[in-house]
């Protein structure tokens, strides 16, 4: 497996045609999540509504129940209104079949070096990050991308964290 710094995210066919729409009307309806304090590899998944509509360096809410979607969803934020997350690059997977404990340390890898690149030393002070991993069904559609999230343990961002070129 190999890692790439920007590999454009690929949005597997969803059979929930309507949930972007839900998940937006879902927006005006969200109960508020609590601060979460750590975050792993299970806290979201490429099955988490919304999480697919979040692009390379966007903020996003971290997952609430929407009752209007029936379940937990992810909801994009402009960073400078402040967020829970805010996505700063993606690794990609190789072909293969799905074993979940290696796609699992192949995307904690893969973040962790981007993350120590974005902010090496004093600068990830204070920061945390976790991947977004496919699951089961996302890989069978052919998603082998790995999105890759930074956040504030116990805050919210109060603005975009990816530093300056």
């Amino acid at each position: 497996m190999t890692t790439a710094a920007r590999v454009p995210r690929r949005r597997p066919a969803r059979r929930w045609a309507l949930l972007p729409a839900a998940a937006a009307l879902g927006t005006l309806f969200v109960v508020p999540s609590t601060q979460v304090e750590h975050k792993d590899d299970a806290f979201i998944s490429a099955q988490t509504t919304g999480i697919l509509l979040i692009e390379g360096g966007e903020c996003f809410s971290d997952p609430a129940y929407s009752p209007v979607a029936g379940e937990p969803v992810v909801v994009y934020t402009p960073c400078a209104d402040g967020a829970d997350n805010q996505s700063y690059g993606f690794v990609h997977a190789a072909d293969g079949p799905w074993d979940r404990a290696s796609v699992a340390a192949f995307g904690w890898r893969g973040c962790e070096e981007m993350f120590a690149r974005r902010w090496p030393g004093e600068a990830a002070s204070g920061l945390g990050f976790y991947p977004i991993l496919p699951t089961a069904e996302t890989w069978a559609d052919g998603d082998r991308d790995i999105m890759c999230a930074v956040y504030e343990p116990g805050g919210r961002l109060s603005g975009s964290l990816l530093p300056l070129a």
